[in-house]
Formats: structure tokens, sequence, C-alpha cells
């Protein structure tokens, strides 16, 4: 099953970034997905961590939250760096989060590090360790939306 999703959407993402649907290029495709799965499954990551498949139905609402909350904070962040007076307040905060998987936990870290300002440090399954360009970003992840809605798509409500 595995296998399969994986390879649908590998080929699903050549099409994609190809453009073009010529039979060489199609065939193409058919055969660089083949050899991926067949890596990924020799090296044995063709599983519910190295392809959370069971996640898809649940990040389709997830990636446009994160999208806009990327270009809020990229926003702030530009304005804290035009402003003459450079007001920030670098801080380090720790918090627990809700997640239980080893999939949402990186999730949830990769979320506050692609958000600007904010960089997840250390992550463990009882804490993070989170940087802050300013004191208010980083107490903003603690106990966050992100984190609620992260363990939502793992299944944690």
């Amino acid at each position: 099953m595995y296998a399969a999703s994986l390879f649908a959407s590998l080929y699903i993402f050549w099409i994609l970034l190809s453009g073009f649907f010529t039979p060489f290029l199609l065939i193409s495709g058919v055969g660089c997905a083949l050899a991926v799965v067949w890596l990924a499954h020799r090296m044995e990551v063709a599983d519910p961590e190295g392809h959370p498949m069971h996640l898809w139905a649940t990040m389709v609402f997830y990636w446009p939250w994160l999208i806009l909350e990327i270009v809020k904070s990229a926003w702030t962040v530009s304005k804290i760096i035009i402003s003459p007076t450079l007001p920030i307040s670098p801080t380090m905060v720790r918090f627990k989060p809700k997640q239980k998987t080893t999939v949402g936990l990186v999730i949830h870290a990769n979320s506050i590090t692609l958000t600007p300002g904010t960089i997840a440090i250390e992550v463990t399954a009882d804490e993070f360790l989170v940087h802050g360009l300013t004191a208010e970003g980083a107490a903003g992840v603690i106990d966050s939306d992100m984190d609620a809605r992260v363990a939502k798509c793992e299944g944690n409500n």
C-alpha cells in the first residue's frame, strides 16, 4: 500500500514539475518513480513514518494555514528589519509539545523553523527548545495554535 502510494505521489510530482506530456517524459517518469520506490523499499523507509499517507487528509487543511502563517511572520520580520531601531529581543523558550508520534514532532518542529523569526533548536518528545527573534515571537510558540493543529493532524485532539 505504501509503495503504491509513494509511486503515485512521485509520478504526479514528476508530471507537475515536468509540465510536458511527451511519451518519452511520461515513460521516464514511470521509470524514475519505480526506481525510487524500489530504493525506498530496500532502505525500508516506505512505511508510515517515511511516507505518512495517513496524514494527507488532515494536512490538506494544515498546509494553507501554515502558508498564511509563514507570510504573516515574514511580514512581521520584514518590518522589524526595516525599522531604524531594530526592535529585536532574541529569546529562547522551552515547552512541552502535544504531539505523540515522531512524524507529528517533526511536522511541528519544521513548521516552527519554516516560520520566519523562529527556529526549533532542540527537539525531543518531552520538550522543544525554540529561539525567537523577539520575545513575543518566542512566547507565541508556547501552547500555540500550531501545536494544537499539528496534534489534530496526527489524530490527537
